[in-house]
């Protein structure tokens, strides 16, 4: 006869079935669905770009593409192909998640929220990328400006940020409560 109050072995994983599934789906999402991601990406680009500069901003989500400097002599457009997105960014978190959350289902909590604040800084610094290039290209022209905003300062900036994310999500997921 069995005790009423025994744990459930099973019922006690269902939780962290629930867990990893979702974590699971959540990036099955971000790879079936990156057009989208890429889509919304541009339009919140377009959405910041619109408030801080004042020569017109185009949004043209069916191409993934934003245009600036509408008003200005040399007026550019900058399409998100899949290279340049945060969507597979995001992929390395998902999956550093599932693992923390499988070995330490405890810290679930905290791991969530590590994942919640790493995965907004990615899509921050992607959008400074983005503001990176577009100031770039107007103060040194199309040539010169996509060249150092795209290849050299936009990568350092992506680097840097991807880095400093995964660093605030281990820090965040790790790190002991105050006493």
């Amino acid at each position: 006869m069995a005790v009423a109050s025994a744990p459930n072995r099973g019922m006690a994983r269902f939780p962290l079935v629930i867990a990893l599934s979702a974590l699971a789906a959540a990036g099955a999402v971000v790879v079936l669905a990156e057009r989208l991601y890429r889509e919304l990406e541009v339009r919140l680009a377009g959405a910041i770009l619109d408030v801080i500069t004042t020569s017109g901003v185009y949004v043209a989500p069916d191409r993934e593409t934003v245009y600036f400097g509408l008003s200005s002599a040399t007026p550019f457009g900058l399409r998100m192909t899949p290279e340049c997105s945060s969507a597979f960014l995001l992929l390395p978190l998902l999956v550093v998640t599932m693992l923390m959350v499988y070995f330490r289902p405890s810290n679930a909590k905290r791991v969530f929220f590590s994942l919640g604040i790493s995965t907004l800084v990615v899509v921050l610094v992607n959008q400074l990328r983005i503001l990176t290039i577009v100031g770039l290209v107007h103060w040194f022209g199309t040539d010169d400006g996509y060249y150092w905003g795209h290849t050299l300062l936009g990568s350092m900036v992506s680097v840097l940020g991807g880095a400093v994310s995964l660093v605030l999500f281990v820090w965040l997921a790790t790190r002991k409560r105050a006493a």
